[in-house]
């Protein structure tokens, strides 16, 4: 799909998507209840329902009212799925649930598209190495075989917060006590916090040491950046008691400041809009979004992306527009739905701007925005579609492969159009 943006200004008050992220976490904890569970809230994006498909082939049973999923939860330690689970384009559905496909003897097959199964998963190759376990690695698909004991488990929180994820569902349904530990640099914390958050909303509790942060086992408004930041430089020890069970629940799923931040980049370009539905006291590592705005409009700021790399695509396209900026911590935008770094350099180029990339860093130099005489293409990425549309939105242009925003924000274009954003499909 093709999508042309004529410039315009955006006005109204909109209230913000619910949280892909969140969502993922809490229809899984409701997926391994015992009985039925409520989750409020939930948009099917495409990424939303590879997780719905796969809990549904690991045995649990879902239906749709409305934006309210009633699941009735399996045990992955007893299924056996007659279907492969098919991930589709979420790498968060399939780190997610590797371990919990490991958890019992059966030989588990899942699937998806060929890009997905080239991020990277070695995290739990090894794993599986280390305890004989099937891993088999397919072009488009990985064949798995337990059973997953528990026990002492060490991964690196420099690649992807998900691998620890994945484990902190599966190792407190196994027989006995595991410890994870997560060595640093650790990235992307924010996101542990929202997998411990969900998990005690559904009954079980992991208990975590962090000797450099008083009251850490806390998880609140009260973890500061400057916490954070220690998190990442020494790493965590999780202690998880083994045979819990998770409980059912009613549970609403929160606004997505991921997503909240496209809508509120309208208002640097003569727009007006209010996001409405954001939790003030959010763990969502993404919620920073308004300070770092602040900070690209009033100077040409250095900012690390290692707790916001899905910031990175809106951050660029907005240091293009105004003063330029120097980006920190970005290597690991290569290994998302698109090497985000290369594809925004790319793109930003179509309207005049230079973009210096290096191994871990980018570089936006200040510039004049012209309109594209080329046409955008979106990298089958949707972050890099919604980026490019804001400033299409000051500069007019065509995108092509705009139906990538289905992956996390289905209603992304239609909502401009309720903003009063002026725009055309093309076949």
């Amino acid at each position: 799909m093709k999508v042309k943006i004529i410039p315009s200004s955006a006005k109204g008050c909109i209230t913000a998507p619910p949280s892909k992220s969140m969502a993922h976490r809490l229809l899984i904890c409701a997926g391994l209840a015992e009985g039925r569970s409520q989750v409020n809230n939930v948009v099917l994006s495409e990424d939303i329902s590879a997780t719905l498909d796969c809990l549904q082939a690991l045995g649990a049973k879902w239906q749709l009212d409305d934006k309210t999923i009633l699941i009735d939860g399996t045990n992955p330690k007893k299924c056996k799925p007659q279907t492969e689970l098919n991930c589709r384009e979420s790498g968060s559905t399939l780190r997610f649930l590797i371990p919990l496909a490991l958890i019992n003897g059966n030989i588990v097959n899942l699937s998806g598209s060929e890009y997905l199964f080239k991020r990277p998963l070695g995290v739990y190759h090894d794993i599986a190495q280390e305890r004989n376990l099937l891993f088999e690695h397919q072009i488009n698909g990985i064949t798995v075989q337990g059973p997953l004991i528990n026990g002492y488990y060490s991964i690196p929180g420099n690649i992807s917060s998900q691998f620890a994820t994945g484990l902190l569902y599966a190792l407190p349904l196994l027989s006995g006590n595991s410890i994870l530990q997560i060595t640093p640099p650790v990235e992307s914390f924010s996101y542990i916090l929202m997998t411990i958050e969900a998990l005690r909303e559904f009954g079980i509790d992991v208990s975590f040491d962090i000797s450099t942060i008083e009251n850490a086992q806390t998880v609140n408004n009260r973890w500061t950046a400057k916490k954070i930041e220690n998190v990442q430089n020494t790493g965590i020890r999780f202690t998880i008691q083994g045979n819990q069970k998770f409980k059912s629940g009613n549970r609403t799923v929160e606004g997505d400041y991921s997503n909240a931040a496209f809508l509120a980049a309208f208002n640097l370009f003569g727009g007006k809009v209010e996001v409405k539905g954001l939790k003030t006291d959010s763990l969502q590592g993404d919620a920073v979004y308004p300070e770092l705005f602040k900070q690209l409009t009033e100077s040409s700021p250095q900012i690390s992306l290692k707790n916001c790399p899905d910031l990175g695509p809106i951050l660029f396209a907005i240091a293009a527009a105004y003063n330029g900026a120097t980006f920190t911590d970005t290597q690991r935008l290569a290994i998302k739905e698109s090497n985000r770094a290369n594809a925004m350099a790319k793109e930003l180029a179509k309207f005049g701007s230079r973009v210096i990339l290096k191994p871990n860093s980018v570089q936006i130099i200040p510039g004049i925005l012209n309109t594209p005489k080329e046409i955008l293409f979106g990298h089958n990425d949707h972050r890099i579609v919604m980026s490019l549309a804001i400033l299409c939105s000051i500069t007019g242009g065509i995108i092509e492969g705009a139906a990538a925003v289905s992956k996390s924000f289905p209603d992304f274009f239609t909502v401009m159009e309720q903003l009063g954003i002026e725009l055309e499909y093309i076949k």
